[in-house]
């Protein structure tokens, strides 16, 4: 009788299972049942299906967005390089791993070895056996997948060395082209990393696979390693060394982008003195040592032993350690750091003239300014209309302004900075104007649910302008564009904002569901979207791949979805510049102009490279940081570290539609030349763009602020003054903005050498660690003009000491008067806000002019009060630039004295001077009283009475001036007479 219990027998547990006794029924234990087979080979298809129609969705949808905005060519091209590389790359390194693992299994012994560590072996060659051709292809196929995706990460620079384009440049140690750096170089770079990874793999995996064979023997007696497994071991490490022989080699190009500090230039690149006269031989040196080594590996083939290319590898290693290492470091030492400035004058000058090329700073025209002027008060008053429209209107201040008086509704809003552009007046002039789009804001929608956000509440709706050289009387904006409907100066344009700043959330448009279109005086009016710039949801599969990418299941099944409803996403201009042209870097302000009867998005692009050798290495979104950038965006970058950079395109994004163009406007840029090759049709010539956006497009702020920065150090022509840093500048931090450095502002103006006033872009420059004026640099920044681009830098002489920004904003804020009179304003919680101090060549000095803003307790936003201007060393502080300008020259228009003093009383009699502390205590009672009438005037929106109140405060607060001017006169004591 069999025993149950060993499970041996037919009823043991390990056995058949029978009937338990006669005519017993017969039970299946743990089989499924047909049916429960099917349901689960049916859940497991529907598994499989939804796990690739998840993986499929996102491709296309990107697809159906590529074609809704005409680039599908982009798309087309960007990921077939992707899948390309992917297939090449991942192929061979399957085939290399794949190979190297069959060559060792078949060259393993016939025999092991019997030993212990064999004995262990064999249990794992035993389990593996049955499987060995699925256990090398799922191997080979992991890292197959690995390194494919790894290499398909290089598109870009797969495209750039397949049509890169030639500078005409060459550098100065290896005379090749800079091309060869740009774009060759990386890429080969990358096919060295790449064959490094397929030798290091395939050795690890042969050397695994001979151990566990028997080929290689870590604790068996005798010999270690068999004569097979040598020679293919010797083989890939001959090609290692060789690789290696090959990396030496590149390395010595390398030389020209290698990076580093060196004194006065953060971000050194390109060959310093030991370089060009120790790593370089060096490097050729090491070169053939490895090339010599890489043979010896290969001769074990048919000499036995390791001895020769083991000696070889330890030569190479030291040589590398002599070579590489310690002789430059005593050349360093000994020969460069005695009389370093001359050993480095010539590598010097060849990195400051390649960084001015590379930065396009090269042409900034430079002459000497005086810094004071000996013109009389009548000349530069009159002068001051002449050289500058002065924009008072400060754009980072006055957006509350805006939301608070053109809002119109809680669910719009307008950007924290405004934009400066120039815009026609009635004469037929240009005046600089601040602009803002009533964007939507869904946060505030008066009810949040899907319908209101992604159906209803769509879009903003037009552009308020306000001029930004003249003010209210009561200090508001005056706005030459305004209200729902716009009305205003502007032609008639399409004023719906479907893609905008502030558009982050996706809509579904042109279905059954009516939009919110606008507020009017009647409510709130209905529209329906009638443009094609969405993805049209007009089937079940769209829908079903849009509920699956967007998170969003409602999509698939709502009745707020039917004919003619389309999904506009991406809707932010940098989003679409970027997605259509991904080898772009996008300027942190895109600003909006009124081209064509459309809103049109303006953006400024730019291509770069880390590959201009010599060129210093600068971090745009570093550079680019100023005190506005919180609110108003930065660049990000690709690379987050380059040395060239070029706008190179002007791209528009139309707010109502979405379409995307791009203009080529550095055409002889040879980097976008290099794109342009590779994405033909994408970017247009520049003689496509119109008369009406060309009058609107400027120079762009984060390009001015890289090539300012760069200017604080290679503004100097010889390398001396380059290496002492005697000469260095530095941009001021903004007095107004603790801790940030003072942004370029906008000014129509006009330099000491040009004859009319030219829209540009200004800063000012102070030396190192000091806080006097250095420099004032400004640039041509109207599209129209043939100076475009053109940088003049006026520099002051470093004897004479001139005011720079933060020593007039501390003498504003210490002058008694001006504090007294800030202080008044600031009485019953109100607040003062500074604007931007603005800076202005004139006749041989510096003119500076801030506006003063006041918020009133619980007013919500800003009105300009005061302007505080400063020439030489007279600072005022009145209630209007006019007037100010009269009081710090000491002239009116006319030529006339304002602080003359009126005739003596008709009977020829002295005035009884009034009692001076009642009379000063009558001023102050009289300023308050019109302060606290004007607020209670705010408050109740009576705009003519808080004017009038607003007269009476100016009225009492020059009455205390006269008076406490009066005072001081009288208290102070004559002069005794020595001889009397």
């Amino acid at each position: 009788m069999p025993d149950r219990g060993s499970g041996r027998g037919p009823g043991g547990p390990n056995g058949p299972r029978g009937p338990r006794g006669p005519g017993g029924p017969r039970f299946n234990v743990g089989r499924p049942s047909r049916g429960a087979k099917s349901l689960l080979i049916t859940a497991a298809i529907l598994a499989g299906l939804a796990i690739l129609f998840a993986m499929f969705a996102g491709f296309w949808t990107d697809w159906l967005w590529y074609r809704s905005v005409g680039y599908t060519s982009v798309y087309r091209t960007e990921l077939l390089t992707r899948i390309t590389m992917f297939a090449v790359f991942g192929v061979l390194m399957a085939l290399a791993v794949g190979f190297n693992v069959w060559l060792a299994h078949r060259l393993r012994p016939p025999l092991s070895a019997m030993s212990m560590e064999q004995q262990n072996l064999d249990r794992y060659r035993m389990t593996i056996a049955p499987y060995k051709k699925w256990v090398l292809l799922a191997v080979s196929l992991v890292i197959g997948l690995i390194a494919g995706g790894s290499a398909s990460g290089q598109w870009r620079t797969w495209l750039q060395w397949v049509n890169g384009t030639t500078f005409g440049t060459t550098d100065p140690q290896f005379h090749m082209d800079v091309s060869f750096y740009a774009f060759d170089y990386p890429f080969y770079r990358f096919l060295l990393g790449f064959g490094f990874a397929i030798i290091v793999l395939s050795t690890l995996a042969a050397a695994l696979t001979h151990y566990l064979y028997g080929g290689i023997r870590l604790t068996t007696p005798g010999s270690r390693i068999t004569q097979a497994a040598t020679g293919h071991l010797s083989v890939l490490l001959g090609l290692f060394v060789a690789l290696k022989a090959v990396a030496y080699w590149l390395d010595r190009y390398g030389l020209a982008l290698k990076s580093g500090d060196f004194r006065n230039a953060e971000g050194w690149t390109g060959l310093r003195y030991v370089d060009a006269n120790a790593y370089l031989p060096a490097k050729t040196i090491l070169t053939i040592i490895a090339a010599i080594c890489a043979l010896l590996f290969f001769a074990t083939l048919w000499r036995r032993g390791w001895q020769l290319p083991v000696i070889g590898l330890g030569l190479m290693v030291l040589s590398a350690i002599l070579i590489g290492g310690v002789y430059p470091a005593l050349v360093q030492q000994f020969q460069v750091r005695p009389n370093e400035q001359a050993k480095e004058t010539e590598y010097i000058q060849r990195h400051m003239e390649s960084t001015k090329d590379a930065y396009d700073i090269a042409d900034a025209q430079i002459e000497d300014y005086g810094g004071t002027s000996d013109a009389s008060p009548e000349t530069l008053r009159n002068a001051v209309g002449d050289t500058a429209s002065i924009r008072l209107l400060d754009p980072s201040v006055v957006s509350p302004a805006f939301q608070q008086i053109q809002q119109v509704r809680g669910y719009y809003q307008f950007p924290a900075t405004l934009d400066v552009d120039r815009y026609p007046t009635e004469d037929g002039g240009e005046q600089d104007t601040v602009v803002g789009l009533r964007e939507m804001n869904i946060n505030e929608l008066p009810e949040r649910n899907w319908i209101n956000e992604h159906f209803r509440y769509t879009h903003g709706f037009g552009v308020v302008a306000a001029s930004g050289t003249s003010i209210q009387e009561n200090g508001q904006p005056e706005f030459t564009e305004e209200n729902l409907p716009p009305e205003g100066d502007l032609p008639d344009y399409e004023p719906r904002i479907y893609f905008g700043e502030y558009t982050t959330q996706y809509s579904i448009v042109g279905g059954p569901q009516q939009e919110i279109d606008y507020a009017g005086e009647n409510g709130e009016v209905e529209y329906s979207y009638t443009g094609d710039a969405g993805v049209k949801l007009d089937n079940w599969f769209n829908r079903a791949a849009y509920a699956l990418t967007m998170g969003e299941p409602q999509i698939l099944y709502s009745g707020a979805i039917g004919n003619g409803s389309q999904i506009l996403y991406n809707r932010t201009p940098k989003e679409r510049v970027e997605a259509v042209a991904p080898w772009l870097t996008i300027d942190g302000d895109p600003y909006p102009a009124v081209v064509d009867g459309r809103i049109q998005w303006i953006v400024d692009a730019y291509t770069t490279s880390s590959g201009y050798p010599y060129s210093a290495r600068t971090t745009l979104g570093d550079v680019t940081e100023t005190s506005l950038t919180e609110n108003q965006g930065e660049v990000i970058a690709q690379e987050s570290r380059v040395n060239y950079i070029r706008n190179s395109v002007k791209a528009t994004v139309d707010a109502y539609s979405g379409e995307v163009d791009l203009f080529a406007w550095d055409e002889s840029d040879p980097v976008l030349e290099t794109w342009r090759k590779a994405f033909p049709g994408v970017v247009e010539d520049r003689d496509q763009i119109s008369d009406q956006l060309m009058d609107h497009l400027r120079y762009p702020q984060d390009l001015f602020k890289v090539q300012r920065d760069l200017l604080q150090r290679y503004h100097v022509t010889n390398a001396g003054q380059f290496y002492s840093g005697s000469e260095r500048w530095e941009v001021p931090n903004d007095p107004t903005h603790d801790g940030e450095v003072v942004p370029p502002y906008y000014l129509s103006m006009r330099m000491p050498d040009q004859e009319d006033q030219v829209f540009s872009l200004t800063t000012t420059f102070t030396p190192l660690n000091r806080d006097t004026l250095a420099a004032y640099m400004a640039v041509e920044a109207d599209a129209r003009s043939e100076d475009y681009g053109t940088m003049r830098i006026l520099t002051l002489p470093s004897t004479t000491t001139v005011w720079g920004p933060s020593q007039v904003q501390s003498r504003f804020n210490s002058d008694p008067d001006i504090a007294e009179r800030i202080n008044l304003l600031r009485r019953g919680d109100s607040e003062v806000e500074y604007g931007n101090l603005l800076t202005v060549p004139l006749e041989g000095g510096l003119l500076y002019v801030e506006p003063v803003y006041v918020r009133g307790a619980g007013q919500n936003y800003p009105l300009l009060q005061r302007v505080l201007v400063a020439y030489g060393e007279e600072i005022v502080f009145e209630e209007s630039l006019d007037r100010a300008l009269d009081v710090v020259f000491g002239v009116t228009e006319s030529g006339e004295d304002p602080g003359e003093e009126e005739p003596p009383p008709p009977d020829g009699g002295e005035e009884p001077p009034p009692d001076g502390d009642a009379t000063v205590q009558e001023a102050i009672d009289e300023a308050q009283d019109a302060w606290q009438d004007g607020q209670d005037a705010l408050a109740e929106g009576d705009w003519q009475a808080y004017g009038e109140a607003q007269n009476r405060l100016e009225e009492a607060l020059d009455r205390l001036a006269d008076l406490e001017g009066r005072n001081e006169q009288e208290e102070t004591p004559p002069e005794e007479d020595g001889a009397a």
